[in-house]
């Protein structure tokens, strides 16, 4: 029987994948925390052997109807952004997928009241969310991330999806994971509170520190979950879904919830353990929180 061994609240910001040199510059000499964390969390997970597939839900790709999982054996090619192509451009990926994996999610799509479809088309495009994360933690230079039997796959969000939707598409893909006997890492790659400021006064605010979160009342919404989901109060978090929404979480926080209901909603309680400091994206609240399976299972 599969199961999830690991899962995480990711940022996925294009700073990430931008030289040192030019993160100091933005951040007055000083470098994020968010590129270290990363590379500590591949050194202390994903050079592991322990997992077979790694299931990314991805914020930044929106569909309308249905949610949407990426079949392909293998996704390759040069990325650029058409939100920030000075940044992101002709970034090199190449990436095993999980076909079996993706169709199996879709299996369950009727038995959790939702729709999902498998998606091979080797035209379908590819978003930052999930490039900027594989460029660091899944890039075939590391002699154990290059092993093609990592395989990723992506799930998109769904734009018309609420709560509940979310937490069946995160039903269904723990069903499929248990099904496929895979050994999963889940990665909900997206931020928490998700404003921008004006282009005006943007640059203003591309430093990394937390006083440039867009409102007081953001940063303290976010701080506040992140207290929680350190404590493991993934409950609370679920509870309180209507307030933070009125910050306006990325994807309507799409996917933490995707991925707390693969591992069990109100009934999860496993603690998280942060990764980097509470940063600033021009206004957006980032962080990385991992969640490892506690030893008697996510719902003890």
């Amino acid at each position: 029987m599969g199961e999830v061994v690991g899962a995480g609240l990711l940022a996925h910001v294009p700073t990430i994948v931008l030289p040192e040199v030019t993160r100091r510059e933005l951040n007055h000499g000083k470098d994020t925390t968010l590129v270290p964390g990363l590379q500590k969390l591949r050194k202390d997970v994903f050079e592991s052997d322990d997992y077979d597939t790694v299931v990314l839900l991805d914020s930044h790709w929106a569909t309308t109807v249905e949610f949407v999982t990426t079949a392909h054996d293998r996704r390759a090619g040069l990325y650029t952004s058409e939100e920030l192509p000075r940044g992101m451009s002709r970034m090199p990926y190449d990436i095993p997928g999980d076909p079996e994996l993706a169709r199996a999610v879709a299996d369950y799509a009727g038995k959790h009241g939702t729709y999902i479809t498998p998606i091979d088309d080797p035209y379908l495009p590819i978003y930052y969310a999930t490039v900027n994360l594989w460029t660091h933690l899944g890039v075939r230079d590391n002699p154990y991330l290059g092993d093609p039997g990592k395989r990723w796959i992506s799930i998109g969000v769904c734009q018309t999806a609420d709560t509940e939707d979310f937490l069946r598409l995160g039903r269904a893909l723990g069903d499929a994971i248990a099904a496929t006997d895979r050994r999963v890492l889940l990665i909900a790659s997206g931020a928490l509170s998700h404003t921008f400021w004006p282009l005006r006064v943007i640059r203003d605010h591309e430093a990394a520190g937390p006083e440039h979160i867009f409102s007081p009342q953001a940063r303290a919404a976010d701080e506040e979950r992140i207290r929680w989901l350190q404590a493991g109060d993934h409950a609370r978090v679920l509870d309180t879904m209507p307030e933070f929404l009125t910050f306006k979480p990325e994807a309507r926080f799409g996917h933490y919830l995707m991925m707390i209901g693969a591992l069990g909603e109100r009934a999860c309680t496993a603690p998280g353990r942060l990764y980097s400091e509470y940063e600033n994206s021009v206004g957006t609240g980032q962080v990385h929180i991992w969640f490892d399976r506690p030893e008697n299972g996510w719902t003890s």
